[in-house]
């Protein structure tokens, strides 16, 4: 046996399968950066509203953990994910107070290190007038964490010592003395939520009236009025999505002034649901069977309420069954 090059054993290099440029090109080139996490503390008075903040953080997808020891905090924020959204939670919002006695007086030197470390955070925290808090606290019937033997009052003065400091670095403070549980919930959003996440959501479905209504329609339209396209030859084997379907649909006789005026009345009943708080409305349209005109009419209505600046999803439940 004939012996190589020193090093190779005899054996032959393996032949080069990508041109030598390349990976000079992929080291130069500039990694795309993860999104960063972001971290939310919401901290404040017993009886203030923390937990109606919470859930409305949660809402709007963000990973909460109640009640969390603030020495956690750092080990929580540590397992985030920078990757796709997909990967890990990107957005923590963890609610830290007096609950957890002795642990919450790290809260100060924890906030300290989490920004040594670079780590961006905001506090968000809740407040009241003692008369309000009393009156909660006497409403639920439940006593004040620090309350211990004496008055929901002494309860409420000495959280107000060991919350000086992290008050002082609140980003927002919301006093919600004043406010209902739907006020309260719009100012964390007004808050927390970027643009799209304050916008509401339309689902608009299509059903067949044989099937049954849909348990979570808000508002049901019925487009039974207008000829049914299934005693059509042509058009019986096709459906709602079919050009030919849809244009025979949207041709016929007050189908068009249908959908107008239809957006048309929905439009202020939209306007009081994001006032009330309410971010997810169904909106179902049935036919006979849910296969040609409620699919092409559903199709019309969310186009419209697209072109009115709403968010839309479509979706035919019953497409299909026949």
């Amino acid at each position: 046996m004939t012996s190589g090059p020193a090093g190779t054993s005899g054996r032959e290099p393996s032949p080069l399968t990508v041109p030598g440029g390349i990976p000079a090109i992929d080291a130069a080139a500039e990694a795309p950066q993860p999104a960063e996490p972001h971290v939310l503390i919401i901290t404040g008075m017993s009886g203030a509203g923390r937990s109606r903040a919470a859930a409305v953080v949660e809402d709007l997808d963000w990973y909460v953990v109640d009640n969390l020891p603030a020495s956690m905090l750092t080990h929580l924020v540590g397992m985030l994910t920078a990757g796709s959204a997909g990967a890990g939670a990107q957005r923590l919002a963890a609610v830290v107070d007096v609950r957890g006695r002795g642990f919450f007086a790290d809260l100060a030197q924890v906030l300290d290190q989490l920004r040594h470390q670079g780590v961006a955070y905001r506090v968000l925290f809740l407040d009241a007038s003692d008369e309000v808090l009393v009156r909660r606290f006497e409403q639920v019937r439940r006593p004040h964490p620090l309350q211990g033997s004496g008055r929901i009052l002494d309860g409420i003065a000495a959280e107000r010592v060991m919350l000086a400091d992290v008050r002082e670095r609140a980003d927002t403070l919301i006093d919600t003395s004043e406010l209902n549980v739907h006020d309260l919930a719009r100012a964390v959003r007004a808050a927390v939520a970027g643009p799209s996440e304050d916008a509401l959501r339309v689902s608009v479905l299509s059903f067949g009236f044989k099937y049954g209504l849909p348990l979570d329609a808000d508002h049901v339209a019925d487009v039974r009025f207008l000829s049914n396209p299934y005693w059509v030859t042509e058009l019986r084997h096709l459906t709602g999505r079919d050009a030919p379907v849809r244009d025979y649909v949207l041709g016929l006789p007050g189908a068009r002034t249908f959908v107008e005026r239809y957006v048309d009345a929905l439009e202020p009943v939209l306007a009081g649901y994001l006032h009330e708080e309410k971010r997810y409305v169904t909106v179902a349209v049935g036919c006979t069977g849910g296969k040609h005109r409620s699919v092409a009419m559903s199709e019309a209505i969310a186009h419209r309420l697209r072109e009115r600046g709403h968010a839309v999803q479509v979706a035919a439940r019953d497409l299909g069954k026949e």
